[in-house]
């Protein structure tokens, strides 16, 4: 599942469309995504703090009637999700839930109710946590909780935290054996991240983004909230599959290529 990431008002080209409801310039950027791929439309309006139930309903409203492509409500705030969620109008992916007890209680009865793919961070409420070993453990009791609640393990998608490389040295390497051991262990739900914070704070980014999401598809992640219009770091995510053996006779790499996907532009 790729879930486009440009519609969030954290970037500072899209909070000032959100703020003066540019609906023609968002649908530009949301049909690009949608154009290149993406499975899902991320919409978060998070910098909004004191009005974000009001924005979101606008942008999910906007997006829900301008295009088809499924959307992704990526907020922890029970009243603007409340508000939005009925507006979509096929699946939907809320992002995000997390072991902590008030964030859990809050998200788990919308996503039961509008049977909701959830995205499940490995988080507690306490500090970020700095191993592997600890991020399998929060991993594996919200697998097991939301399974437990009626979620179906199809529809849970674990996001191990990406930490930049640039702040914490190993980040990339607790991420992936985090991944590694809940892949084993609970082959049936799905694994996703936010690709580029990996790079946040270094020169060529987009390279760094490339070369990790190689790694994390190894390692088996099977999901990406990123850019769907880089064209390059698309063509690694289908090289990427084509390698583990996820892209039955080359279909889709080879797909890819007649797209021009491999022609750095």
């Amino acid at each position: 599942m790729i879930i486009g990431e440009l519609i969030n008002t954290s970037r500072k080209s899209i909070k000032p469309l959100v703020e003066n409801y540019d609906a023609e310039a968002i649908l530009a950027i949301v049909r690009s995504e949608a154009e290149a791929g993406a499975d899902f439309i991320d919409l978060n309006c998070g910098t909004f703090v004191k009005d974000e139930p009001e924005r979101l309903t606008w942008l999910t409203k906007l997006v829900a009637e301008s295009i088809d492509t499924p959307i992704c409500l990526d907020s922890p705030n029970p009243a603007a999700l409340r508000a939005a969620l009925p507006l979509l109008k096929g699946p939907a992916v809320i992002n995000s839930i997390s072991a902590e007890t008030k964030r859990y209680n809050d998200i788990l009865p919308l996503a039961l109710e509008f049977g909701a793919k959830l995205i499940a961070l490995c988080l507690d409420g306490k500090a970020v946590p700095k191993t592997a070993e600890e991020r399998y453990t929060i991993g594996a009791q919200l697998i097991e909780n939301l399974v437990k609640a009626g979620i179906p393990a199809d529809n849970i998608y674990i996001d191990p935290l990406v930490e930049p490389v640039s702040v914490s040295q190993n980040g990339g390497l607790v991420l992936l054996e985090t991944v590694r051991r809940l892949h084993t262990d609970y082959p049936e739900v799905h694994f996703i991240c936010g690709l580029s914070n990996i790079s946040f704070g270094l020169p060529n980014r987009k390279l760094v983004n490339r070369y990790f999401l190689a790694q994390t598809i190894g390692a088996g992640m099977d999901s990406f909230i990123l850019d769907p219009t880089d064209r390059s770091l698309m063509g690694c995510y289908w090289a990427s599959r084509m390698l583990v053996g996820q892209d039955k006779f080359c279909s889709q790499y080879l797909k890819a290529n007649r797209q021009g996907l491999f022609e750095d532009k």
